[in-house]
Formats: structure tokens, C-alpha cells, sequence
């Protein structure tokens, strides 16, 4: 099948277990094609623990078929705070929307969803300490520990991220694919996968222009 082209989007204070999490399970399938970005484009972005990562990669989501969107802490000074302040990203992402591309998010990254006006109506979840923010930005928070919602999918705390990807695995590649990569990494998915009705159509990468 065509290969799934997968963005991560960095920036500074996020989360590094939030993005390792999913990019852990995506290094694992053959037909992912996984890359970093960042809303500025190329630049050095520090994490949440002071790690400096030099982000390459272009910001690009005409080029993506899934956008994932880590989180990066909770409160005043955080990471989430500070780029829902800035209003870059979530700007970048609000502009990013279009038929087939699926934008997906890992504990308070779903509060830069919610501020881009992704989650508003839509059942989405978030990090259990910042569920009534999500609730006030208009989002319809549901338990889950990862909830899919077509072309939105959401998880919940840090340690979420790997059962999102597992989860996006199973989607685009089939449960045998999703079990191989628990197997290689030792990992058995907790919580419920909380699917709607949106989420039942099937999902197919976009042609590969090449």
C-alpha cells in the first residue's frame, strides 16, 4: 500500500515522551514515512527538559496524511500556554485542515487542537488535569484513552502517545500490524479506544505523486 506520511510537529516545552511515545511505534512499520516539523519551519527547538533538537523539516501539511501534536505541560508557563499565547501554531494548524488529513494529539496537545477550533463540537479527549480547560474551549471531552473521531484523534496523559500510535497503526495497516509492534517494543495498550461514527469510514493515505 501507499506509504502513510506522518508529521510531527515540534516546539519549544514540548513534551519529550509525548512525541518519543508515537515515533517509537512508527519507526517500526516499513510503510510510515515520519518526519519532524515545526509552524516556523526550519529551526532548533528545546524541549521540555532543555534537550535541543534541530528540526529540518519544513512546515508542510499538504505533504502529510496524519499530523501529530504533542503536549507540552499545563498551566501558566507552559509550553501549551506559551504557543497558545504566540497563536503560531495553533494558527498554522487551523490553516492546515482539508479533506483526508487526519491531525491527531498527545495529552495537552489536544489544548492547541482546541485553540486552532479543531475540537470544537467533537468528541475529544486530553490529560485528566486539564479536562475542564478542553471542556471551556468547546471541546466534547469523553473518557478514552485515545478517542477517534474520523479526521481528529486525541489521547490522553503522557504515556498515551504509545497507545496512540499503535492505534493510528491498526487504522491505516490492520490489528496484525499494530500487534508486531507491540511485540517489538514489549508493550501491551491499556485503556479503551473510544471510536464514533465518523471514525468508521475508512481512511486512505493520499496518492504518492511519485
Amino acid at each position: 500500500m501507499t506509504s502513510v506520511r506522518i508529521q510531527t510537529v515540534l516546539y519549544d516545552g514540548a513534551e519529550e515522551q509525548d512525541f518519543t511515545g508515537p515515533v517509537a511505534v512508527f519507526g517500526i512499520v516499513e510503510d510510515i514515512a515520519h518526519s519532524y516539523v515545526t509552524a516556523e519551519g526550519a529551526r532548533t527547538v528545546t524541549t521540555n527538559s532543555g534537550i535541543e533538537m534541530i528540526v529540518r523539516g519544513a512546515w508542510s501539511p499538504g505533504d502529510a496524511d496524519v499530523i501529530v501534536v504533542p503536549g507540552g505541560g499545563y498551566g501558566d508557563g507552559s509550553g501549551v500556554s506559551e504557543q497558545i499565547r504566540r497563536r503560531t501554531l495553533p494558527d498554522a494548524l487551523a490553516g492546515a485542515r482539508r479533506p483526508g488529513l487526519v491531525v491527531a494529539s498527545v495529552c495537552t496537545g489536544t489544548l492547541l487542537l482546541a485553540a486552532a477550533g479543531l475540537t470544537t463540537g467533537r468528541p475529544c479527549t486530553t490529560h485528566h488535569v486539564a479536562l475542564d480547560d478542553l471542556r471551556a474551549m468547546g471541546g466534547e471531552a469523553v473518557p478514552g484513552r485515545v478517542v477517534d473521531d474520523g479526521d481528529l484523534v486525541t489521547s490522553g496523559g503522557v504515556t498515551s502517545g504509545l497507545d496512540l500510535g499503535l492505534w493510528l497503526v491498526e487504522r491505516f495497516f490492520g490489528p496484525d500490524a499494530a500487534l508486531q509492534a507491540e511485540m517489538v517494543l514489549e508493550y501491551e495498550r491499556r485503556g479503551t479506544v473510544r471510536r464514533t461514527t465518523r471514525s468508521q469510514a475508512p481512511v486512505h493515505p493520499a496518492p504518492d505523486p511519485r
